[in-house]
């Protein structure tokens, strides 16, 4: 059952499965949230936890940084393992002005500088989209929590823009005018992903750094900035 990524066996992923980038941020989750969570896999130092929330079982699994890694850790969980949908809990910079430090973002479309769909093959340009259903679930949530939270457009970059060599501004500004919220490097991978396989996905972000301002969370606030979009998340289980 094993894969060259994941070393959980049959029945050790549940159906719904948040995606964090940083392994040590899944397992916060799983320690925070989950009823009697174990770990399944620790391939590369990426764990992966599976436990249950209310109830219901919910796994939690690290992506890495970066499109490829995460459409690796995707379409091992949804082809191997029969996940059926993922929730991506990552963080973001922001591309306007208007946004504060720690608002939710719910990625409804994902607009990309990669080169990941041609694996596709496909006559044009793909953007790939949020599964409705869960976009609505996790909105509803968020409304009742009293959370702060957008929904639009982002943008994900197979750069990190603070080092890109055209520059961290120029790399991001164009996007920005044409309505991208934030900037991240993992959700156009998880939707097409999602999308080659009929699976649902949803990319729930936190704002942690504005690329406007330069001004981002400190260390000590950053984790529990992320717990309104942890808290989000798990609803939608």
């Amino acid at each position: 059952m094993a894969t060259p990524h994941n070393s959980a066996s049959k029945g050790d992923i549940a159906p719904s499965v948040l995606l964090p980038g940083d392994p040590l941020r899944a397992q916060y989750v799983a320690e925070h949230y989950f009823d009697n969570p174990r770990q399944v896999t620790a391939v590369r130092n990426v764990l992966g936890f599976t436990g249950t929330f209310r109830g219901k079982p919910v796994s939690v699994m690290a992506s890495g940084m970066g499109g490829p890694s995460a459409g690796i850790y995707a379409y091992e969980l949804y082809s191997s393992y029969g996940a059926e949908r993922i929730i991506r809990i990552g963080t973001a910079g922001g591309l306007q002005p208007y946004l504060k430090l720690g608002d939710i973002v719910f990625a409804v479309s994902a607009s990309t500088d990669s080169n990941y769909a041609y694996q596709f093959r496909l006559p044009g340009t793909f953007n790939p989209c949020a599964d409705f259903d869960l976009l609505r679930q996790a909105a509803a949530a968020a409304e009742n929590k009293g959370f702060r939270y957008h929904a639009g457009p982002i943008f994900s970059s197979d750069m990190f823009s603070d080092y890109n060599a055209i520059g961290a501004v120029e790399s991001w500004q164009g996007w920005a005018a044409m309505g991208c919220l934030v900037q991240d490097m993992e959700t156009y991978a998880l939707y097409c992903t999602a999308a080659r396989l009929g699976k649902k996905a949803l990319s729930i972000l936190t704002h942690t750094d504005s690329c406007v301002t330069g001004k981002g969370l400190t260390k000590a606030k950053r984790m529990s900035a992320l717990e309104p979009m942890f808290e989000t998340a798990l609803e939608c289980i």
